[in-house]
């Protein structure tokens, strides 16, 4: 396999057709790593569209949005929400 040039494809129809295969693959290795590692893992994709597609593995996505919420003390935002298990457990200051 050859690397692909990372730029918008101009092609509608073959832009489609890419976001569909990719769309597809990424929920594919989001269980994937959920299902080996035991992950919590939230997957939120909109089309060009507009169509919603999510994937909550353990629960629902509003239950996945409400620990995010909780872990980030609500901020908006936050890229580095990254905690320990220790500090998952220390209740919020």
């Amino acid at each position: 396999r050859g690397k692909i040039q990372l730029k918008r494809i101009e092609n509608p129809v073959h832009r489609q057709v890419t976001f569909c295969k990719r769309r597809t693959g990424l929920l594919k290795k989001a269980k994937e790593l959920s299902v080996l590692c035991d992950a919590e893992i939230g997957v939120v994709i909109f089309s060009p569209q507009g169509k919603l597609f999510e994937l909550a593995t353990k629960g629902t996505m509003e239950g996945m949005i409400d620990k995010y919420m909780k872990c980030t003390g609500g901020r908006r935002g936050s890229s580095s929400a990254t905690f320990t298990a220790q500090e998952q457990l220390q209740p919020p200051n």
